[in-house]
């Protein structure tokens, strides 16, 4: 799954720590989902997506793979 989580950040001027506190998750956790090694669930998925007030669909992108 890809997601453009780091493009929308930049777009706030928001760390991965600050993203990180808005969602009460840590910073290893938006880091690993950054770089695609970890999936995020639902619900951690939509909380990001009301962060950037986007849907989930808009953040997050299947790959074929998937």
């Amino acid at each position: 799954m890809k997601n453009s989580i780091k493009v929308e950040r930049a777009v706030l001027n928001i760390s991965q720590q600050e993203l990180a506190d808005k969602i009460g998750v840590s910073r290893q956790t938006i880091n690993a989902i950054e770089t695609g090694r970890y999936i995020p669930s639902t619900v951690l998925a939509l909380k990001i997506a009301a962060v950037f007030h986007k849907s989930a669909n808009e953040i997050f992108t299947l790959e074929r793979r998937d």
